[in-house]
């Protein structure tokens, strides 16, 4: 089957798959576009598409010099763009096997077949979290706490300090006390253990977040958009307790409700 557009252009001739190509080539820029738009990357995209329909149209009129220059270019531009975005591009490719590539049973069939197990939260570990936080919120002292889930968190724990501790309140609020050396970051607790301390979390690129919240809220949305971690945040400002989850706040009116965020957090693992 062909899509005759002689009549149009008088040359020109696609069949079914060359549409199908247009049409998958256009969707992917599309998503590209969606993904960067309004960052710097935006005007080195454009021009990289610039430079591809150049190269289509060079290669069309058979100008074989320019078509080898352009495609030089083009190549080598590709490998230091990749260098130069290496942040952004990890992050896309995180986002995308964290969102769509291991979702849903396709999730649940991919955690069979490589044993990997959702994360436990014990009933006591849930009572330190929750009362520390209620500490921390009263003498309003900044707190950042990440509870993984089935998405490692390797690569986060890796920026940070190794604590490999017993879950503890007491312990809690002494990392995070304003004159702690490892205050500033977030904490990561996986199971009943505190695994690591001042650690560095992505920052969300959303635009609608509030003036109002800080660099640890966006910290916090950051992460939970970009795994499927569940993280308490506690403002140094307002002493505000917010639990941040797949990149919705919600705040914490009081600490009944911080313990049952926590508590279905523990039953889903189980």
């Amino acid at each position: 089957m062909t899509c005759h557009l002689n009549a149009i252009f008088g040359f020109l001739s696609l069949s079914l798959a060359d549409c199908l190509d247009i049409l998958m080539v256009a969707a992917l820029i599309f998503l590209v576009f969606r993904w960067i738009r309004g960052s710097a990357a935006m005007s080195v995209f454009i021009a990289v598409i610039m430079l591809f329909v150049l190269r289509v149209v060079v290669a069309a009129l058979n100008m074989r010099l320019m078509n080898a220059l352009l495609g030089t270019f083009i190549d080598v531009g590709v490998i230091a763009l990749i260098v130069i975005f290496q942040p952004e591009v990890r992050h896309f490719l995180i986002r995308l096997g964290s969102r769509y590539g291991a979702a849903g049973k396709g999730r649940e069939l991919l955690g069979r077949l490589f044993g990997i197990k959702e994360q436990k939260l014990a009933g006591e570990t849930v009572n330190e979290i929750a009362e520390a936080c209620r500490a921390m919120s009263e003498s309003k002292t900044g707190a950042l706490i990440v509870l993984p889930n089935k998405d490692s968190l390797a690569h986060i724990v890796e920026t940070g300090d190794i604590v490999d501790a017993k879950v503890s309140r007491r312990l809690i609020m002494n990392i995070f006390f304003k004159n702690s050396p490892l205050h500033d970051g977030a904490m990561i607790i996986e199971g009943e253990r505190i695994e690591a301390a001042r650690c560095t979390l992505p920052i969300t690129q959303r635009q609608d977040i509030p003036p109002s919240l800080g660099m640890r809220h966006k910290a916090a949305i950051g992460v939970s958009e970009e795994t499927d971690a569940a993280v308490v945040v506690v403002s140094e400002e307002t002493g505000d307790i917010s639990y941040v989850h797949e990149g919705v706040l919600t705040h914490i009116s009081n600490i009944n409700e911080l313990k049952l965020k926590l508590g279905t957090k523990e039953e889903k693992t189980q």
